[in-house]
């Protein structure tokens, strides 16, 4: 999958222990999935799904960002030791400030204002990939094939070797109790998040009309 969203060869992929998200995690993190991994022992990688839309997304995933960078050394390094800090989100609605894009994937970095093509670093790099934007705007690609996995996971490519891997791994996971239970409450917090929203846009239709 990061090989895909990246489009670059990755040689090492290395999950790493210490995960922001505990998997147990009953709270209002509970509709996030957050892993971290180090890319070719060098890049720092941040994966989030987000799927109830909390309207501030965006800082946070800059804040993710920039603090696996500033992390990425220790008192006493200089700076050139800093690593290159990917954050990657998956987010089950449309974000409204990207509202003007017309693709399901954006790749954000530093660049200057006028001279666009000019990058400041690479170091900092945001990857935003919008759910609801795939089926207009889906491509041929080997990204495409694990969105259409993430999005339903009882449809995939058989022709792709490392979806058909990770079919396995979630349907192993699937057949476990605790795992299983998990998904439940989780799935249950997200439609009463969604339904808390509707209610008060709701609400506040109504008064705005008084």
């Amino acid at each position: 999958f990061i090989s895909a969203v990246l489009n670059q060869n990755i040689t090492d992929i290395v999950l790493e222990r210490d995960s922001t998200l505990p998997k147990d995690m009953l709270d209002d993190k509970v509709g996030i999935l957050d892993v971290k991994v180090k890319i070719d022992n060098k890049i720092n990688c941040d994966i989030e799904m987000q799927v109830v839309d909390k309207k501030n997304i965006e800082k946070r995933i800059l804040f993710y960002c920039s603090k696996m960078y500033a992390q990425s050394i220790t008192a006493g390094t200089d700076y050139i030791d800093l690593e290159k800090s990917i954050a990657i989100l998956i987010s089950n609605y449309e974000l409204e400030s990207l509202k003007e894009i017309k693709k399901y994937v954006s790749k954000w970095n530093l660049r200057e204002e006028y001279y666009k093509n000019i990058i400041l670093t690479d170091d900092i790099e945001i990857v935003i990939i919008e759910l609801p934007k795939f089926k207009k705007y889906m491509n041929n690609t080997a990204l495409a094939d694990w969105v259409k996995f993430i999005i339903n996971p009882k449809v995939i490519d058989m022709s792709n070797e490392e979806v058909k891997k990770a079919k396995k791994v979630l349907d192993e996971l699937s057949q476990d109790e605790h795992e299983r239970r998990l998904a439940e409450l989780r799935e249950k917090y997200i439609m009463d998040q969604k339904a808390t929203e509707a209610a008060g846009y709701d609400k506040g239709l109504e008064s705005g009309l008084k």
